[in-house]
């Protein structure tokens, strides 16, 4: 649901209150303001601005909440899976079979990369 929630694309609308609804995408979109104008100070040959570069603004937004995602995902759930020490059902769920996976989030040691295939199943069928 983190990355539905970042990518813009969430279905569950918190306590049925559009209101909240909202209150979260401004907020995000104050954070995705402040990585867009970091990125802008970082790349100064002009590669932000035009990856960035549609008319409409909020296109430019969502295209940059995807690529954040993209580069950050794996990451996060990383943090997600191996920090939550009383949370089984990633553990569980990762390894074909029920067990939970040894070395907290990993089946044994092989894969490195954390469970990611959470991420793209549509809401609903989670």
């Amino acid at each position: 649901d983190i990355g539905d929630i970042i990518r813009g694309k969430d279905l569950y609308l918190r306590y049925n209150r559009k209101d909240k609804t909202d209150k979260l995408q401004e907020q995000l979109k104050k954070y995705f303001q402040k990585i867009y104008e970091e990125l802008i100070k970082e790349k100064t040959n002009g590669e932000v601005k035009r990856r960035y570069e549609d008319k409409d603004t909020d296109k430019n937004y969502y295209k940059l909440r995807e690529d954040w995602w993209t580069a950050n995902r794996a990451t996060i759930w990383e943090a997600i899976t191996c920090s939550a020490e009383g949370f089984n059902y990633f553990r569980q769920t990762a390894c074909n079979g029920g067990s939970p996976t040894k070395g907290k989030c990993r089946c044994e040691g092989a894969n490195v990369d954390p469970p990611t295939y959470f991420d793209y199943v549509p809401q609903y069928l989670r």
